[in-house]
């Protein structure tokens, strides 16, 4: 069971609650959130009704829940949530684009990485400092010194940026850098330590899933952040592991519907590692809208053939723009407000 408190509850009627909960023989968890303080009751939750609870001063709701992620559910949560980036909303009818380099490689590369962003159309800016590979000898990011190129050239078009946390030792250092959105990868989905850590924090999450990961599994290492306080959380799909070697993972479109029916929380696609191919991602670009994804996460490099990590599956800036393009025609018939007020005129005339 849980229990939702009004926004306004004091800790008084907070620590009546817990007392009542306590004196069945539960335990309790506290999730604080930044507009909804949310308790989990732990344990043989049979013994309460929701009769009990929401009538009590401070209680907005209670009810039970049967599945194993309560904060992430749509369950008690009907309304899709919009999670707010630096000013720029993510979830609800609108689609958001991030495009930017796999990694920060030179000041130029990101200066002219961010110009053709914006250009784009895209609102927010990704990039890896820090780069986790498969091979001990690849490039591994340029580390701090890549945080300070991002945060230069995303502030020169006015672009919040994206990147990815590996080691909870540096999440001070991406606080002082002001990272607008952290990405969980994939190696790190059930890094639970890591999540619970950023769970701490109210800076949204991109959590993608994991190379083997179910559903479920994926649900779940969402409620560890969400346990912590920090309910800004994004799911990012980008491609599981199969038996299929003709591309690099396969995207599993199906799990867009699925979370969608599970989590009121947003979800996007990462099209790019999921082909690992840049003539694949317009196509998986174009499901992955069509499909009902609330954004997604593409790379672009100003001149992919001189990319330091994979170079195959970045677009290039007219690629970029041309896929832009194509995702709105899409999203406008799908998403009742799916266009921006500053999307080219001629995606309107396409789309009607």
């Amino acid at each position: 069971m849980i229990v939702v408190m009004n926004r306004n509850a004091t800790e008084q009627q907070l620590e009546t609650v817990l007392q009542k909960i306590r004196c069945f023989g539960l335990e309790a968890n506290i999730s604080r959130g930044a507009e909804r303080t949310i308790i989990g009751a732990i344990g043989d939750v049979r013994k309460l009704d929701t009769g009990m609870f929401n009538l009590m001063p401070g209680v907005e709701q209670s009810m039970h829940i049967v599945k194993p992620y309560k904060i992430v559910a749509r369950e008690w949560h009907k309304d899709s949530t919009i999670i707010d980036i630096s000013g720029v909303p993510l979830g609800g009818e609108r689609l958001q684009m991030i495009a930017g380099p796999c990694s920060v490689e030179t000041r130029q590369q990101m200066d002219e990485s961010a110009m053709h962003v914006r250009e784009a159309g895209c609102r927010l800016m990704r990039g890896g400092a820090f780069k986790p590979r498969s091979s001990p000898y690849s490039f591994q990011g340029q580390g701090v010194d890549g945080l300070a190129m991002f945060r230069t050239a995303a502030d020169k078009q006015g672009l919040p940026m994206v990147t990815e946390l590996m080691d909870v030792r540096m999440l001070d250092t991406f606080m002082e850098y002001g990272v607008d959105v952290i990405q969980i990868g994939t190696r790190n989905m059930q890094n639970f330590d890591l999540l619970k850590e950023v769970g701490r924090l109210k800076t949204p999450v991109i959590l993608k899933r994991g190379m083997s990961a179910t559903i479920s599994e994926w649900l779940m290492a969402a409620e560890y952040i969400a346990a912590g306080g920090n309910h800004n959380i994004i799911f990012c799909e980008r491609g599981i592991r199969t038996f299929e070697t003709a591309y690099r993972n396969m995207l599993d479109v199906t799990a867009i519907p699925v979370l969608k029916k599970e989590t009121h929380l947003p979800v996007i696609v990462d099209p790019s590692h999921a082909g690992g191919k840049a003539w694949m991602v317009p196509a998986l670009a174009r499901a992955a809208v069509a499909a009902g994804a609330d954004g997604l996460l593409v790379e672009m490099h100003p001149r992919p053939v001189e990319a330091w990590c994979d170079a195959d599956q970045a677009l290039n800036p007219q690629e970029l723009r041309r896929l832009c393009l194509e995702v709105e025609a899409i999203a406008v018939l799908v998403r009742p407000a799916g266009l921006q007020n500053d999307v080219p005129l001629e995606v309107e005339i396409r789309a009607a």
